[in-house]
């Protein structure tokens, strides 16, 4: 179990450094090129597919770190209106469904990876798999990720939106609204 956390924590760790990086690196191409163009001296050409592939790092990464932090996108107006035990029922299936889905996607999206290798960019000539590999990575950690959430709300009496987050209304916080 250590191990787990250990891998866990470097997981984390290094999600953390590469969306880092690929924010850092869309701002300094983005940014660059435009002082470079109106100071005159041109733009830069590699500046586009550069900042593609860490917009595609950034989007796709993201998706595990978010569902590791309880930062992702969710509907709340039901899930925040229901009793307490469907709430529950809820935070059970919804993560396993997406975990699903993700894992599903993951595996299109590999193929289509396979596909790409004898694509290259128009001006870096690089190969277009630097590009999309972060797609099937992405949703694999994803779908990790909410599996570990379903998991810690079928280990756990209390309603947890992540893995280390809980849901802000307790069963005794949502007894106590019911009662008023």
């Amino acid at each position: 179990m250590k191990i787990l956390k250990w891998l866990d924590l470097g997981l984390k760790r290094t999600e953390e450094a590469v969306l880092s990086l690929a924010i850092i690196t869309i701002t300094v191409m983005v940014a660059g090129n435009t002082i470079s163009r109106n100071l005159g001296l041109g733009g830069w050409a590699f500046a586009e597919e550069i900042s593609q592939i860490a917009i595609y790092m950034a989007t796709f990464l993201g998706l595990g770190y978010v569902a590791r932090q309880g930062r992702h996108i969710s509907m709340t107006a039901l899930f925040d209106n229901v009793p307490y035990k469907f709430r529950k029922t809820l935070a059970l299936i919804i993560p396993f469904v997406t975990a699903f889905v993700l894992f599903t996607l993951a595996y299109y999206s590999y193929d289509y990876v396979l596909s790409s290798q004898n694509r290259v960019t128009d001006y870096l000539r690089i190969s277009y798999v630097w590009m999309v590999v972060w797609a099937p990575i992405g949703f694999l950690l994803g779908g990790i990720q909410f599996l570990r959430n379903f998991w810690v709300n079928v280990k756990n009496k209390d309603v947890y939106i992540a893995a280390e987050r809980k849901d802000y209304d307790t069963e005794q916080d949502a007894k106590e609204s019911n009662q008023l």
